[in-house]
């Protein structure tokens, strides 16, 4: 009997719960939703804004990455993720600049928010507390107030819905509520299969961890809908199951890291998978891609699994990829045997850094 048939076996790696914390994502969603639609603001100090760049690290810039590609085609001004100390030469009073660390200490992110402030941009922030809170105090600019006790990856809907809504009450998008409602009943029901007590064989997520247990996951995408939904599924692989993990998008890496998947990877055969997100609104030209490429890497006798989204809408069927790798994430961690919760690599790294 698979380890994964075993609830009790589960619940041993997971002390910290973050099980829960990926079953209620439909719930997070919710709240988050009532955060942005209570958040106070001033749309009038945020007028005339031409281009949007959002600041942020890791799991709190993911949900920046995914309100970029979720609104290419909806909104009309450039919209930039910044992951770096110092902003784009183009940033001036013009800009909306949005800081989202979940800790509110992020050392990237204070940074580029002090360039932020120093170029007189338009500045918003995502926090927790820490010294972002304290730092839009000291410079009065509007600041989500977010709930504590998660990890920045397990608080997606905290990074996202408040930032959709943000751009909302200052008039650049529209019916933002509505849509995250449709996301909220889809997840409702979708989350069902996944559960920890479905037996391997009815739960799809425990099913692909198991195809990735002991191998390095390659993650391919579209170019649209789904490429900042890849990188989720990198994060979470990494961070919650501990097991390394690589994206890339369609149809650029056709033009380079294609290349590699050539003779000289049979001896590693045994250790890859590549998992191809797929959805219905995939350009044809892409779907082409998908399918050529997906018989090319079967040559080399590496298994190629497709997953497909689904859903109402564009927003829910983002959801419901990103729902599944959580998933995928976690049960991926039971196999390695490791609590998918902490992330001391990352805690020494600051560490070091820091000089302690």
């Amino acid at each position: 009997m698979s380890v994964l048939d075993d609830v009790e076996k589960i619940r041993a790696v997971d002390p910290q719960n973050m099980y829960n914390r990926i079953f209620d994502l439909p719930e997070q969603l919710d709240e988050a939703l009532k955060i942005g639609q209570s958040w106070k603001i001033d749309a009038d100090s945020f007028a005339d804004i031409k281009n949007i760049v959002v600041i942020g690290m890791g799991g709190s810039a993911i949900g920046g990455d995914l309100v970029r590609t979720y609104l290419t085609s909806k909104l009309l001004v450039p919209f930039q993720v910044c992951r770096h100390y110092v902003l784009p030469e183009y940033v001036d009073d013009e800009t909306l600049v949005i800081a989202s660390s979940y800790s509110g200490n992020t050392e990237e992110t204070l940074t580029a928010l002090d360039d932020a402030l120093g170029r007189k941009a338009m500045v918003a922030g995502l926090t927790t507390g820490g010294m972002l809170e304290e730092v839009s105090r000291l410079n009065d600019f509007p600041v989500a107030i977010l709930p504590k006790g998660l990890q920045p990856r397990a608080a997606l809907g905290y990074s996202f819905v408040p930032l959709l809504m943000f751009l909302e009450k200052i008039g650049l998008i529209k019916n933002v509520g509505d849509e995250i409602k449709e996301v909220i009943a889809h997840l409702s029901k979708l989350r069902e299969q996944y559960i920890e007590g479905a037996p391997v064989k009815k739960n799809p997520a425990k099913q692909l961890a198991e195809k990735i247990h002991g191998k390095i996951a390659v993650i391919y995408s579209g170019p649209s809908l789904t490429d900042a939904v890849a990188l989720r599924w990198k994060g979470q692989i990494c961070e919650n199951g501990k097991n390394l993990a690589f994206a890339n998008h369609y149809p650029e890496f056709n033009h380079n890291e294609l290349v590699g998947w050539s003779e000289t990877v049979a001896a590693h055969r045994e250790r890859l998978i590549v998992i191809q997100l797929r959805d219905i609104e995939d350009l044809p030209q892409i779907v082409k891609r998908m399918d050529i490429v997906r018989s090319l890497i079967d040559a080399q006798g590496i298994e190629v699994v497709n997953v497909s989204s689904n859903g109402p809408t564009p927003l829910a069927r983002m959801f419901s990829l990103i729902q599944k790798g959580d998933f995928v994430s976690y049960y991926l961690a039971v196999l390695n045997e490791v609590d998918p919760t902490p992330v001391e690599v990352i805690e020494s790294l600051k560490k070091m850094l820091s000089g302690r």
